[in-house]
């Protein structure tokens, strides 16, 4: 009986175990990306990715003079009006979004200013965020190439 006992025991300690470790899944595209340049509230699974380095993104977007006119239209939800003085203003979801480079929230004029091809990732998070706060609609966080990602490029 003690024997039975002692199996059971034994068994039931592996068992659970067992299934209390994580079996390591690989990463996918958008954790790595978030993992590598995304820091404090931009650091969250949620959003909308776009590898401007490694896809074919970087190649259509190079058409672009201002990187919300190449987002309209990709991502469901994101509209980008256009004033008279041709100030791209982006909405999602119909609330005015906030737009971060390099997570340093800047004004939509200063996109005109920066080159597509200087752009590494692209995030598009959706609805209040607690890092925005004039901006209900959501968030484009942009990133910007970094000296190591140059030479990875070589």
């Amino acid at each position: 009986m003690k024997k039975i006992f002692l199996v059971l025991t034994v068994l039931l300690i592996t068992v659970a175990a067992f299934s209390q470790t994580k079996l390591r899944q690989p990463k996918s595209k958008a954790q790595i990306l978030n993992e590598q340049y995304c820091s404090g509230l931009f650091n969250t699974p949620e959003g909308t990715y776009f590898d401007m380095l490694n896809d074919n993104a970087n190649l259509s977007a190079k058409s672009y003079s201002n990187i919300l006119d190449w987002l309209n239209g990709r991502v469901a939800g994101l509209q980008v009006y256009t004033t008279t003085s041709n100030l791209r203003i982006p909405f999602l979801r119909n609330s005015r979004a906030g737009i971060y480079v390099d997570e340093v929230q800047v004004s939509p004029d200063f996109l005109n200013a920066l080159s597509v091809n200087d752009i590494a990732m692209i995030k598009v998070i959706k609805g209040p965020f607690v890092g925005a706060i004039n901006s209900p609609g959501g968030v484009i966080a942009i990133y910007t190439i970094r000296g190591e990602d140059e030479e990875d490029e070589e």
